[in-house]
């Protein structure tokens, strides 16, 4: 069954190459896959080397998908942490640990076919993906918002396309920075030695930003708390920008330099916790958008995760 994406291009994408936009907007799917797609621009289809414009309307359909339907195996396998839901919009707390949609690897135990077990959403995401109109990576916790009907989805794609929204994260991070805030910008693209991976480059890639705030300090331990508000929404961005600065989050097993760091710690606690937790320790805490359909402006918050909880206790006394 085929799935249909939509996309409306943003002001900052104006001018590129349409392949190399839906390289950095599909990134599940090679460059090599996405050339056999069919690709339909503002109602006419078109070539990958046409360059797009800011609010264009680009319609992607992804044939026969290799990933099982998320409807196929419908489950509860987990409570849901519901902040809000109307006949448009259902908000969740995603738990750490849980895969967004079924793939290859995961085809059961998904937080879409979770949330299938209790509600509707709309099938403009596709087979494999109804109502996603954003991700959040497996080992990421925190608020998330999917589209029920078919009008929010189409409306919820431009506010995330258009970053016309806040999303606020907090992640504790290795090193005590000599600042209280900062302002974090660099291109972001897919690293050519690891296809899994993001890198921050002097050329080419997507602009992204991060604003960042420090909210504590435990000089023992090296650990900070940071605030990180998203400017832009790329790949893994909070990770990769956060890493190449030199405060890469803990427990994250891509980017965390975890290898490097936990020689330096002397609290056995905190290294028995450091050593087995599973998950980088990054959570969206807020989001705050405009509904979809209402136009009533929301804020949601989800209280940091029991993990963090128990880092944070460690660390209080380190």
């Amino acid at each position: 069954m085929s799935e249909i994406r939509e996309f409306i291009i943003p002001d900052s994408d104006a001018g590129i190459r349409l392949d190399k936009y839906l390289v950095s907007v599909l990134p599940d799917f090679s460059r090599s896959e996405i050339q056999r797609f069919s690709v339909m621009r503002n109602g006419v289809a078109t070539k990958s080397s046409e360059k797009i414009r800011s609010g264009d309307r680009v319609v992607v359909t992804i044939p026969d998908a290799k990933t099982c339907a998320a409807t196929e195996n419908i489950s509860s396998d987990f409570d849901l942490d519901i902040l809000f839901e109307d006949d448009d919009i259902i908000v969740i707390n995603k738990p750490r640990g849980v895969v967004m949609y079924p793939s290859a690897g995961n085809k059961t135990g998904t937080l879409v076919q979770n949330i299938l077990s209790h509600t509707h959403l709309s099938a403009l995401g596709g087979a494999v993906r109804p109502g996603v109109v954003h991700r959040l990576d497996k080992d990421t916790s925190g608020v998330m918002v999917f589209a029920k009907s078919d009008a929010a989805y189409r409306n919820l794609v431009n506010v995330f396309s258009t970053h016309n929204l806040t999303r606020k994260y907090v992640a504790f991070v290795w090193g005590i920075p000599n600042w209280t805030g900062a302002e974090i910008t660099g291109n972001i693209a897919r690293s050519s030695r690891n296809r899994q991976k993001m890198t921050m480059v002097k050329t080419g890639g997507k602009p992204a930003h991060t604003s960042v705030e420090v909210l504590d300090a435990w000089s023992r331990a090296g650990v900070s708390l940071f605030r990180c508000t998203l400017l832009t929404g790329r790949t893994h961005q909070i990770r990769v920008h956060l890493s190449a600065h030199g405060f890469p989050v803990l427990c994250d097993p891509v980017y965390g330099r975890g290898a490097t760091r936990l020689g330096s710690v002397r609290d056995g606690e905190l290294l028995d916790f450091l050593k087995t937790h599973t998950g980088q320790m990054l959570h969206a805490q807020v989001l705050e958008f405009a509904h979809p359909i209402t136009g009533e402006q929301m804020r949601f918050k989800a209280d940091l995760p029991d993990d963090m909880l128990e880092l944070r206790a460690i660390l209080d006394e380190c």
